[in-house]
């Protein structure tokens, strides 16, 4: 729940607010939400490009890039210059680092690791992966451990 004051709000001057009173204003038709500095298509190249290049993950322009992105881009595209393209280098940039931590899960699986370091990545991003990288880790311990996987119940005679 939100406590607090919020305003006076004053006609044609910007001001910030949390982004689900941004939403909610823009949905009444109340305001013309200013995108963030860093979704500018300039900005989202650089970024997409450097995280292409280097093998570890870059820091992103917030830690909720995608979130704010769908939010702004469903409901104030019509604020946002060049919006497709915007999606478009903001998806580009996700999907190359879901394939950087796939990969680097399917590494740390493989080498049987005990611990990893995952700098730079959102909350959205670790969650995506979270459920595959569980059961692997569990997988690998039942492995270890020399019990048989839960899902075969039949007994073999040797």
């Amino acid at each position: 729940l939100f406590q607090g004051d919020l305003g006076p709000f004053n006609p044609g001057l910007p001001v910030e607010v949390p982004v689900w009173l941004a939403i909610n204003l823009k949905q009444r038709q109340k305001c013309r939400l200013i995108p963030p500095e860093w979704m500018d298509v300039g900005k989202l190249e650089e970024i997409r490009d450097q995280e292409r290049k280097e093998d570890t993950f870059t820091p992103m322009p917030s830690p909720h890039y995608m979130e704010l992105t769908k939010l702004l881009l469903n409901y104030a595209s019509d604020n946002i210059p060049k919006a497709d393209e915007i999606r478009t280098l903001v998806k580009d940039t996700w999907d190359t680092r879901v394939a950087k931590l796939r990969l680097s899960a399917d590494s740390f699986v493989r080498q049987q690791e005990a611990h990893a370091k995952l700098d730079n990545l959102t909350l959205m991003e670790i969650n995506t992966t979270g459920t595959f990288l569980t059961q692997a880790l569990d997988h690998m311990y039942k492995l270890r451990t020399n019990l048989q996987p839960a899902q075969s119940s039949q007994s073999q005679d040797f």
